[in-house]
Formats: C-alpha cells, structure tokens, sequence
C-alpha cells in the first residue's frame, strides 16, 4: 500500500498535470515516455502451393540472408498502408492496404526499441509477377515453408512469432546471443 502522504503528492501532481495546456502535456509524455521506430512487415503466402506452402522472401543487401518485404512507416502513416507500399517497393506486388490482414500476433516489439507491425496476404504465385530494383532488393522468390533458406537473424526471429522457420516452436525466440 502507497502511504498516505505520498498518494496526496501524487495526486497533486496529477492535478497540476492536467491543468497544463495539451501541448505541454504532450511535451512532456514524449519526454519521459519511450520512443519506438514502428515497421510494416509483410508475410505473402502462395495461395496455390500445396503441402506446407511458399513464402515470398527477399535477398536485400549485404545479402547474407533472406529477408521478408518490410519498410519503416512515415510519420502518421497507417501500418497496413505502409505494407502495401513496402511489398510494392521491393517486390513489385500492388496490393490494397484492405488486402492484408493483420497477423496474429500484429505488433511484434523487439528490445532494442523498433515495433513491427505485421500483415498476412496470400496471391497466387503463378499470375504475380515479381519486380525488383536490384539496388534496395537483389532477389525476391517463393521458398517452401519446409525448406527455407539460410534467413536474416531478425527475419528467423521474427517468423517464429508464427511458428514458421528454424526457430519455430521457440517461444519467446531466442536473442541473438542464444544462437540454437
């Protein structure tokens, strides 16, 4: 139990909190409260494979491993837009924002201060063309969900969030330092 005389203190600053104008208050949550960098990241399913399915990697430099399509979100961009963008940017998939639907689970927080927000969209593989820079993206292919290739540390980790990958059944994933 908080004594009584600091519940009072508390109270009082509260009060004073909420007599100050929006901004200042704004100001000052932003001050005192943790910042994150908020991605989108995409998990594009074949919808015609059969058996454990496909799924649409990317090989991005220093190209070390593969990677899902995954940007940074503009200031006050909505996360499914920001996928929708992202997957069209680095592999060439034009889909709606209204096409993706949210992963379970959606957000992903990681330790070192960044959020992803995830979505899930299935496309035929056969009629989706797939275009990519060769600057930003070397690569995009489907890869069988039984037989993935050597993947980023962050893309392994992240994929066993959804039980998918060499990590799958690891919860939570493993950090970097824990290396299976």
């Amino acid at each position: 139990m908080i004594p009584r005389s600091r519940r009072t203190g508390r109270a009082v600053a509260y009060q004073v909190f909420y007599r100050l104008p929006l901004p200042v208050r704004r100001r000052l949550v932003r001050l005192a409260v943790p910042k994150y960098i908020v991605g989108a990241v995409t998990l594009v399913r074949d919808s015609e494979a059969g058996g454990a399915g496909r799924l649409l990697l990317l090989r991005q430099p220093p190209g070390r491993g593969w990677t899902l399509p995954a940007g940074l979100l503009q200031r006050g961009e909505n996360p499914a837009v920001g996928a929708a963008r992202e997957l069209h940017e680095e592999s060439g998939i034009r889909l709606s924002p209204t096409a993706l639907s949210p992963a379970a689970p959606n957000a992903v927080v990681h330790a070192k201060g960044w959020v992803d927000m995830v979505f899930t969209v299935e496309v035929p593989a056969s009629s989706t063309e797939l275009k990519v820079d060769g600057a930003e993206v070397f690569e995009a292919a489907w890869h069988p969900l039984d037989d993935l290739p050597k993947l980023t540390w962050p893309t392994a980790r992240l994929l066993a969030y959804y039980d998918i990958g060499p990590l799958a059944g690891q919860f939570p994933p493993p950090l970097p330092d824990r290396l299976p």
